[in-house]
């Protein structure tokens, strides 16, 4: 079976041509990092990908995509692009989550995986993983929280382990947490790609292409903005400017 990965949930971009079976096989994969709009980056990588390959859209048995979270406009254009093609094809979709996908890159590693996405204002979105025997396993949702949130909850529970961070965060969260057993991942492993999404998507459903979509873990930036001005209305309050950058 031959899966289609993409991740355009940051400021990079990637995607990944994988045969799947008793083994995930890399057939090929691309990842750009030079803050060009993904809606003019993403199609052509994956249409080079395929040149390159000498695979056939129409060969493509299944679309995977990150979801969320992520930049909302990012998220937009992967879920956007996915959804055609799984559709104009007939084929299913999978909406596999960012932060999971990012864990993936680290199967050869032992030990607890700290996925973190910058979502502006002191937060992150993150999710913990453990990695054993090349085995991902989940130990929570999904989430938004501040910085000094997480860092006392790895202290609390997690006070005698290596943690390996990882994501367009990572580095921030190192400087704040200044702690020698966390670890900053190298940066070849360390952002979202699109062969973690293709090996990721092992673990969810099959969708249909309408059924996709992005999956926020907050309001968007607009939405929050409006709810903001109305309350501070309401109190009767000069309405301020949130200097959130539209992360979901």
């Amino acid at each position: 079976m031959l899966i289609l990965g993409i991740d355009s949930s940051a400021v990079s971009v990637s995607a990944a041509v994988c045969g799947t079976g008793e083994h995930t096989r890399v057939i090929a994969e691309g990842f750009l990092n030079n803050k060009i709009t993904h809606s003019q980056t993403l199609m052509p990588l994956v249409q080079s990908l395929l040149d390159n390959s000498k695979t056939a859209l129409p060969d493509i048995d299944v679309f995977a995509v990150s979801a969320g979270p992520g930049s909302f406009t990012g998220l937009r254009i992967g879920v956007s692009a996915v959804k055609g093609m799984a559709y104009a094809l007939g084929k299913p979709c999978r909406e596999v989550s960012t932060l999971h996908a990012m864990a993936y890159n680290f199967q050869s590693y032992e030990g607890i995986v700290c996925a973190v996405m910058d979502a502006r204002v002191n937060q992150v979105y993150n999710a913990l993983f453990e990695i054993k025997d090349g085995i991902v396993k989940r130990l929570c949702d999904d989430r938004a929280l501040m910085i000094p949130e997480l860092k006392a909850e790895l202290d609390e529970k997690y006070p005698d382990r290596k943690i390996m961070l990882c994501g367009d965060g990572a580095e921030l969260c190192s400087g704040k947490f200044a702690d020698p057993r966390i670890l900053l991942s190298p940066a070849q492993q360390r952002f979202q790609n699109g062969t973690g999404v293709c090996m990721a998507a092992a673990e969810y459903p099959d969708i249909n292409a309408a059924a996709l979509m992005p999956k926020y873990l907050r309001l968007p930036q607009a939405e929050r903005e409006r709810l903001a001005k109305e309350k501070t209305m309401a109190a009767g309050q000069e309405p301020t400017q949130s200097s959130d950058c539209g992360t979901v």
